[in-house]
């Protein structure tokens, strides 16, 4: 057979682990939870993860299995693991590598939940998080020290549209013998090449555009073998025996299976289908998304417009180094006030009002009111989450009929 080269040809082509007993041109969903094996002794040898075979859905299925594979194709990455969500892939990540006394590098503009977890989930478990702005290199350096496992940036934050020079980053962490680890949910694989950019660790909540249209909940650690892990306190041992797959072995030998974040079978079917139309959908949103961006700043109404694949933003020149021609298919834009932006929601016909991102229909959210609801004003403003501030998500419907929608939105009596 041909080997494939391009992106989505890779995606479909993906051979099974296993044949199919059918010769089916899509992985089967195994819904079941246990396997059969033919005597104890291989029984024993599957436990021991001696024998490549399935042995309980909890540690590893195939048609979970297959979506790994396909994610391998596209990425270049030793080692894959899907779980139930992308909160699931970021806490079993930091899992594998922190422990009471160590450290994290992250930015406050971070996603809602995730703030949570690093700001509070594992302070409590002592943890400690120092947040920093990762757009600067010397207060990054100043925040490193023997403790830190981990630098955690977001590709492009959410919802701020921040851009972090990713390479940049990656020197500095690794000048220190850290790990770099990217959470890339909103610069799906098909534009971010994370292994380029000095990414060791890349965290996706495939909930977003790879489920093919907000199918279904699930998340990825992408491992590309890039880090040496004799250089982490914690992984250094099993760096002895296993090298550039320690990191695996910790998260699937134990993390992974003890916390029993697995993604289900199901999850998994729906969203090898919508890998299949990733490239597809996701640059007719982002097209869709810098029209929108421009038609936005020509309106009277609209204060402001935050999109960093437009010129005027001040980070236009890193998202296209990093990220090409599609930055994203998510915008901000900020009304003169909390009251104009509800009245603005509540006019939209066909937008929906909803909390997701990458859906194929198009959603709007108010983030204050909402993901970060229940922080006080205070810290909302030390994360950059104004009260005047709309987040837009961009789906694959027809531009003229978004047009149309906001400008009737926007004059509605």
């Amino acid at each position: 057979m041909l080997k494939p080269k391009g992106f989505t040809s890779k995606i479909i082509h993906t051979p099974f682990a296993k044949g199919d007993a059918n010769r089916a041109l899509h992985q089967p969903i195994y819904s079941n939870s246990a396997f059969d094996f033919e005597s104890a002794e291989q029984m024993e040898l599957a436990f021991q993860g001696r024998l490549p075979v399935h042995a309980y859905s909890r540690i590893s299925n195939p048609t979970v299995e297959n979506f790994e594979l396909r994610i391998k194709q596209i990425t270049g990455a030793l080692n894959v693991t899907a779980l139930s969500s992308g909160m699931a892939a970021i806490s079993n990540a930091i899992f594998v590598l922190a422990s009471s006394g160590s450290n994290i590098i992250t930015s406050k503009h971070l996603f809602g939940n995730t703030y949570v977890f690093f700001e509070s989930t594992i302070r409590e478990l002592g943890i400690e998080t120092r947040f920093c702005d990762l757009t600067n290199s010397e207060e990054v350096k100043a925040n490193i020290d023997h403790n830190t496992v981990a630098v955690f940036v977001e590709t492009i934050t959410n919802p701020q549209l921040e851009v972090v020079d990713l390479a940049g980053l990656s020197r500095i962490a690794h000048e220190n013998n850290v790990p770099l680890i990217s959470d890339s949910t909103l610069t799906p694989p098909n534009v971010f090449a994370a292994r380029e950019f000095g990414v060791d660790i890349d965290l996706i909540s495939s909930t977003k555009c790879i489920s093919g249209g907000a199918t279904s909940i699930g998340g990825l650690i992408v491992d590309y073998g890039t880090f040496d892990w004799s250089k982490s306190k914690k992984l250094a041992p099993l760096a002895k025996r296993f090298g550039p797959f320690a990191f695996n072995y910790k998260l699937r030998r134990e993390i992974f299976r003890n916390l029993g974040a697995c993604m289900s079978p199901y999850a998994a079917y729906l969203q090898s289908l919508g890998l299949e139309t990733l490239q597809l959908r996701f640059e007719r949103a982002a097209m869709n998304c810098r029209e929108i961006a421009q038609y936005l700043e020509t309106l009277p109404q609209v204060q402001s417009v935050n999109y960093p694949g437009e010129e005027g933003s001040k980070f236009y020149e890193i998202s296209k180094l990093q990220f090409g021609s599609f930055p994203g298919a998510m915008l901000t834009f900020d009304f003169s006030s909390r009251e104009e932006c509800f009245t603005f929601m509540n006019n939209l016909g066909m937008i929906r009002r909803a909390t997701n991102v990458y859906d194929n229909k198009t959603l709007i959210l108010h983030p204050a009111s909402t993901i970060y609801c229940d922080f006080d004003p205070e810290t909302r403003i030390s994360l950059d989450v104004k009260e005047v501030t709309l987040r837009l998500s961009l789906g694959i419907e027809d531009i003229e009929d978004l047009k149309d929608d906001l400008f009737q939105a926007l004059n509605k009596g």
